[in-house]
This record gives C-alpha cells, sequence and structure tokens, in this order.
C-alpha cells in the first residue's frame, strides 16, 4: 500500500513539475507577444505621426498655392485676363 502511496505522491509531483513548467512556458511566450506588439506599436505610431506632419504641410501647401493674389496674378499672366473696365459691366436685376 505505501509502495502504491508513493507511486501516486510521484506522479503527482511530476504532474505539477510540468503544469508549473508549461505556465512558466506560457508566460514567456506572452511576453514575446506584448513586446512584439509594443514595438509594432510604436511604429505605427511613428508612422502615423509622419503623416500627421505630411498632411499639416500639404494644407500648408494648399493655402499658399490658392490665395486670391496667387490666383489673379496666373490668370492675368497665363491666361491673359483682365480686370474688365466700369464701363463694360452690366448689373442685370430680375
Amino acid at each position: 500500500m505505501s509502495e502504491i502511496r508513493g507511486n501516486v505522491q510521484a506522479f503527482i509531483l511530476l504532474a505539477l513539475i510540468v503544469a508549473v513548467m508549461g505556465s512558466a512556458v506560457g508566460v514567456i511566450n506572452a511576453k514575446h507577444q506584448a513586446r512584439t506588439a509594443f514595438v509594432e506599436l510604436q511604429a505605427l505610431q511613428k508612422l502615423r505621426d509622419d503623416r500627421q506632419v505630411n498632411w499639416g504641410r500639404l494644407q500648408l501647401e494648399q493655402a499658399a498655392w490658392s490665395t486670391h493674389g496667387r490666383v489673379e496674378q496666373i490668370a492675368s499672366s497665363r491666361l491673359n485676363m483682365i480686370l474688365p473696365s466700369e464701363d463694360s459691366i452690366k448689373v442685370i436685376r430680375p
């Protein structure tokens, strides 16, 4: 009877050791996945920040290209457009 009891205790001890080792491997795997995800998150945040900076530059550039003075200058220099004289402007009322 004591021999069976010793075998059961040995089996339980072995099962606990295997469970602890499996748990340790699981913890190591979870930490590795968390670190990998964090590195990817940082890379994506940097990409987002770079794109936001570029978007701001594009908005400033668009604002500069669409100013009234610039449009008027291009209309007169490239398209040979001129402002009409006051005599040639007709106001039509409904």
